[in-house]
């Protein structure tokens, strides 16, 4: 069962009580000819999805959300999404529950931290199978999270912040559309990097980077114009386009 409506600036939600994977159907809509912009909401999950397959634990009270843009960039420049949707995220869960604001972070390369511990991810998908698309998933522990996860989680419940998924969509929806016209198709990324970068865990801190063929650690010391993150070790730079990173904290 689904519900339709127009949100913001004229961008559509279709509402889900249950789905396998919001991403998923995004991607299927647009496989059908749907361009967006197009919001898909669900209340549950029973195929949730994370970065490199990894499985999303999707439970009632917590916010599941994608928002499908038809050729929204270059595709050479679509990755730089994961850093407006996590500026639009931040911005989102400090207007909603500004008492944790402070303790709010942009973890590289998409997720959305709360002191030292995982609040929020991104999910950012693309494909050209009927012209180009991308989903940008986003998932928000609300009421609940997942316990013993490698990197430790949270909710916002259990933070003291009484917000419900649905008072988040509401704030994401206008804060995505801001952060989106602020980036132009990535003609604005220079100053999404700069607003990413200010609100980033880490920076000028020892950090260790996760490789599927290696580990190493180093400072973090920025992003580049494509957004990779920046490691300097021994007076060497090293750029990583994909990776997990440990040992930060929000202070």
């Amino acid at each position: 069962m689904n519900r339709d409506a127009t949100g913001l600036a004229g961008a559509r939600i279709k509402t889900y009580e249950t789905l396998g994977s919001t991403n998923a159907e995004a991607l299927a809509l647009a496989r059908a000819g749907e361009r967006g912009p197009l919001w898909i909401t669900a209340q549950t999950q029973s195929a949730g999805r994370g970065r490199r397959g990894r499985q999303w634990v999707s439970p009632p009270g917590n916010l599941y959300a994608t928002l499908l843009l038809g050729a929204p960039s270059a595709p050479a420049q679509a990755p730089q999404l994961s850093f407006v949707a996590a500026l639009a995220l931040h911005d989102a869960v400090a207007d909603v529950a500004p008492v944790l604001a402070p303790r709010l972070a942009v973890k590289w390369p998409n997720d959305l931290l709360l002191g030292s511990e995982k609040l929020g991810g991104i999910l950012i998908e693309g494909e050209n199978e009927a012209g180009f698309v991308v989903a940008i998933g986003i998932g928000v522990n609300c009421a609940s999270h997942p316990p013993g996860t490698p990197f430790p989680a949270t909710d916002l419940t259990a933070a003291g912040a009484q917000a419900t998924p649905e008072e988040i969509f509401a704030a994401l929806a206008a804060t995505m559309q801001r952060r989106l016209d602020q980036w132009r198709r990535g003609e604005g990324f220079a100053a999404v990097r700069a607003d990413w970068l200010a609100r980033a865990v880490g920076l000028g801190q020892l950090i260790q980077v996760r490789l599927p063929e290696r580990e190493f650690s180093g400072r973090f010391a920025g992003l580049d114009d494509a957004g990779r993150l920046l490691v300097s070790d021994n007076g060497k730079t090293t750029a990583v386009t994909a990776g997990e990173v440990f040992g930060l904290e929000a202070r």
